[in-house]
């Protein structure tokens, strides 16, 4: 075959394959019509959740001791006694001796006071018995001047012995007041706790010498703790019969919880409302709010019941803590996410058409994620929360499934 002929050859597959494809082309069926994809934007959504009981004030802040002191001394020696409990952390009862001052040079103090007091007791019996006869020797003399028909003068103190008298019974009293100081200074030499609480530091070792005055440790009472949450004058609002509150009548009217983070896991406290601080802070311009919590020594309860392991805690002095405070009970408000709200305290609903309803809102109380509200709202009712920017009445929306919350 020559080159010519396989050239015509070549050329005469290709076009016939040209030719095949232009046919299956035509002869291929023609594919479904789909409408247009809407242009409505797709929006993601939050729930609509219509709010009963109080309405939840929330805050933060630092556990702190209900009281603490400086554990003293209030005379001079040397520590001979300290108790073990006496140390950070250790627990303490009221009227526990804690340290115990060498008493030695004490009870000699009160054993010279009683001894003075014996002594200015006879000296105030010899005085009274001179002072007695004085008087009898004065009424003899004044009845033998009246059997001679002569008046008797009146008797000056002196004569009766009355400043000597008063002197002694002077010396007595002083005695004895010497006596008592001198057994309130041995009673001194024993440093007690006051209160049941738990010790925050010591420094107090067998052999130191103290003075009066000097710090022996620090204890804080076991009994309640307190955490201090900053409100706004919005929030403080909220809380009922707040400045009807007096500090210490232990009125648990308006009931708070206290929740901490240990580990992984989240503990709360029951607590109440105690009081309100009467001053704004210059700074932040907020109200503090005192929630003390009852035995804070008391094991947590755990906020998710879950499968981990470990003991519940203390609610610790120093620990940061969220409070959550009942506040008033309203007729009627709502829940929604707290990314719904909108500038100008607006929300936008998808009403039942699937259109975009704006709707005003009045905030009553706002957290990282929730917003209670009070608006024209139902329960359930979808809310957008993410996906425009701008909205409009009227506007057609997509809710996507993905996003909602």
């Amino acid at each position: 075959m020559t080159n010519s002929r396989r050239l015509l050859t070549m050329a005469g597959i290709i076009i016939g394959a040209i030719v095949v494809a232009q046919v299956m082309i035509m002869l291929r069926p023609e594919p479904p019509r789909r409408p247009p994809e809407p242009e409505s934007p797709f929006v993601s959504v939050g729930t609509v959740v219509a709010g009963f009981g109080p309405i939840l004030v929330f805050g933060s802040g630092t556990v702190r001791p209900r009281w603490e002191i400086d554990l003293a001394s209030e005379v001079r020696g040397k520590i001979v006694a300290v108790s073990p409990n006496l140390q950070s952390g250790g627990h303490v009862s009221a009227g526990e001796v804690l340290v115990r001052i060498d008493p030695a040079e004490y009870e000699n103090r009160v054993q010279q006071a009683e001894a003075d007091v014996a002594t200015q007791r006879v000296v105030l019996l010899q005085a009274e018995e001179e002072a007695n006869i004085a008087r009898a020797e004065y009424e003899q003399f004044r009845a033998r001047e009246s059997s001679r028909g002569n008046g008797a003068a009146p008797p000056s103190p002196l004569v009766l012995r009355e400043p000597q008298l008063q002197a002694a019974r002077a010396a007595l009293a002083r005695a004895e007041a010497q006596l008592r100081d001198a057994e309130l200074a041995l009673s001194r030499t024993e440093v007690r706790s006051p209160f049941d609480g738990r010790v925050r530091n010591e420094v107090a070792d067998v052999g130191r010498i103290v003075a009066p005055g000097q710090s022996l440790g620090q204890i804080y009472a076991s009994d309640a703790v307190e955490v201090v949450v900053a409100l706004s004058d919005d929030d403080a609002a909220l809380i009922p019969n707040l400045w009807s509150l007096q500090a210490g009548d232990d009125d648990r009217s308006i009931p708070a919880t206290v929740t901490i983070e240990y580990g992984a896991r989240r503990f709360f406290w029951e607590g109440y409302v105690d009081r309100a601080e009467t001053a704004l802070d210059e700074q932040s311009r907020t109200i503090a709010v005192v929630v003390r919590v009852p035995d804070p020594f008391g094991a947590g309860q755990a906020v998710e019941v879950d499968s981990k392991t470990g003991a519940a805690p203390p609610l610790l002095v120093g620990q940061f803590a969220q409070v959550a405070i009942d506040g008033v009970e309203l007729a009627e408000y709502f829940i929604l996410p707290r990314r719904a709200l909108r500038l100008g305290d607006e929300v936008w609903v998808i009403a039942a058409d699937g259109r975009v309803q704006i709707v005003a809102v009045d905030v009553l109380q706002e957290t990282d994620e929730r917003l209670y509200v009070i608006g024209d709202f139902t329960d359930g009712q979808l809310v957008i929360v993410a996906g425009i920017t701008v909205a409009t009445n009227g506007m057609e929306v997509r809710v996507n499934d993905a996003g909602r919350r």
